[in-house]
């Protein structure tokens, strides 16, 4: 488990996280893509609470990020 963090920009605060928990919570390998009906299910909180916020993340924050 490596722990990323992403430095803040105009006054926001840096974000720290662990890398691959959304894959460890939906029980994806590291090395695979997530499918989107699992990214879906997370959103919608059939993974529970916890991925269901590391998912809003992973969609909020760094897929944002990549476009």
């Amino acid at each position: 488990m490596a722990t990323r963090r992403i430095p803040g920009k105009g006054g926001k605060p840096a974000i720290t996280f662990q890398e691959g928990g959304l894959h460890r919570s939906l029980g994806v390998p590291q090395d695979q893509k997530i499918p989107a009906s699992k990214l879906r299910a997370a959103l919608d909180g059939k993974y529970g609470e916890k991925a269901q916020k590391q998912a809003q993340f992973y969609v909020n924050v760094l897929k944002r990020g990549r476009k």
